[in-house]
């Protein structure tokens, strides 16, 4: 017979009668995950034990750790009764622990108070109130959801410990509070309150804890604040799916604008920090109308979530399915027949669900495409010049014609965008930073001096002064 008990969170006298006499029986032979635990060092003095920290220097993994641990006490196990006695419950944390209930052998397994209990003793928490979310400090979940009380766990080194904060800190509103609890149910544990990103890590040991128990920021707190506005701010109160339109348009342009100005070579932190500012505001849009459409039963921004998950999923038959596809493009053409089938019947037309609303570059670059898949397209870029060149041409021809001349020019952008297509380059993207790039150089021209008065001439020789310059 092997029992497993557990040694409580902290000193020997929390440890219940009936499993004390358990482990002092000196007919059973006492087996110690480790003896670096309080009740564990007590027992060492009043009895022989033996303990399986030297495991953790020989192996080079924690399975191995584990796995090791397990065959210990079984071959012991077969020669006479043996106690395996571990920190805290059996139950929580214990990974030798299920390797020796999976071997087959006759296992009696005591339940003991574990870290959780004497967390919640302390804080008085009901986990029932709220929830309660226990999470492996070694194995955090990415995003990391802290939406409840929560419990980080296994915070043995103070490099594990500083990430974790770092973690917390990035989904926890700036007045955040958390708790960390070290060597908790014994004499010398420690109790102290901080900031996420103020956490000492120097505190990280095999019985620290961090407790979290805060309103969540991050999504969850976005959506949450986004329903306390519904409910209390009148001017978001009046707003309906239709009056939040042209928002949705203003902010998708300055999220636009922003990525624009990210450099192509290496990552600028203070142009990142200005896409993530649009980013959310963008994001705000769409919590928005997942607000309203919350209010009239309609879906909730998880239900969105949802359908987008679904939609990926199905859309990528070769990640989540047993299709293959072994270029971008062969994505792109099974992406378009799921979109047909889903669609439920064949286009009328290639262009059909094209938005004429879209910006033009835009549109005018998805027509493109749709017309490229049937063949209907100049094999490369090269191919496209003299196109651009002979729509110059007849524009040129037709200058005095201003509606002719309107026409020519259509052409002309046309062609341009589908160059821009042939190289790969967003038309929309190129021309914004064309535009930034007459605006910085114009700037510059004013800086150099007053320019009114001045001849073209003079102009010109300005400006080639500001392109040298940069």
């Amino acid at each position: 017979m092997i029992t497993v008990i557990g040694l409580g969170p902290g000193d020997f006298d929390r440890i219940p009668e009936t499993i004390r006499s358990i482990i002092l029986d000196p007919g059973r032979t006492v087996i110690l995950r480790t003896i670096d635990h309080p009740a564990a060092e007590q027992l060492a003095g009043m009895r022989e034990v033996a303990a399986c920290d030297d495991l953790y220097e020989s192996s080079e993994t924690f399975e191995d750790v584990y796995s090791a641990i397990a065959d210990r006490v079984l071959t012991a196990g077969s020669a006479g009764p043996v106690v395996y006695a571990v920190p805290g419950s059996p139950l929580v944390g214990e990974f030798a622990v299920r390797h020796l209930l999976s071997s087959g052998t006759d296992i009696e397994l005591i339940p003991a108070e574990s870290f959780i209990d004497a967390i919640l003793a302390e804080t008085g928490y009901d986990p029932l109130d709220r929830g309660l979310q226990i999470l492996n400090g070694h194995q955090l979940p990415d995003p990391m959801v802290l939406d409840k009380p929560t419990i980080v766990a296994h915070l043995d080194r103070p490099e594990i410990m500083a990430e974790a904060a770092a973690q917390i800190a990035r989904v926890l509103p700036g007045e955040a509070i958390v708790t960390v609890f070290a060597g908790v149910g014994s004499a010398e544990a420690l109790r102290a309150d901080s900031s996420p990103d103020r956490v000492d890590s120097s505190l990280a040991g095999f019985r620290t804890s961090i407790y979290i128990d805060s309103e969540p920021g991050g999504l969850v707190g976005a959506v949450r604040t986004m329903r306390v506005l519904r409910a209390e701010c009148p001017w978001d109160r009046e707003q309906t799916h239709q009056t939040l339109v042209k928002y949705l348009i203003e902010e998708s342009y300055e999220l636009i604008d922003a990525v624009s100005r990210l450099p192509d070579d290496e990552p600028d932190w203070v142009r990142y920090a200005e896409v993530e500012d649009e980013l959310g505001d963008v994001l705000l849009s769409v919590l928005f109308h997942a607000a309203i459409a919350r209010e009239n039963g309609a879906f909730d921004i998880d239900d969105a979530a949802e359908v987008m998950r679904q939609k990926l999923v199905r859309r990528h038959p070769h990640v989540f399915g047993d299709v293959e596809a072994d270029s971008a493009s062969d994505v792109k053409r099974n992406w378009d027949q799921i979109k047909d089938d889903e669609r439920g019947q064949a286009r009328e037309s290639m262009m059909d669900g094209v938005p004429r609303d879209m910006p033009a570059i835009h549109r005018a670059s998805k027509i493109q495409n749709r017309a490229s898949k049937v063949g209907f397209d100049w094999p490369d870029a090269a191919e496209v010049l003299p196109k651009i060149r002979e729509e110059l041409d007849e524009m040129e021809a037709d200058l005095d014609d201003p509606e002719r001349a309107e026409s020519e020019l259509g052409d002309v952008l046309f062609s341009v965008i589908n160059l821009a297509r042939h190289l790969g380059l967003d038309g929309e993207v190129a021309l914004r930073r064309a535009i930034d790039r007459f605006e910085t150089r114009f700037r510059a021209m004013e800086t150099a001096g007053p320019i009114e008065g001045m001849t073209l001439g003079q102009l010109n020789q300005r400006w080639e002064r500001a392109k040298d310059e940069g």
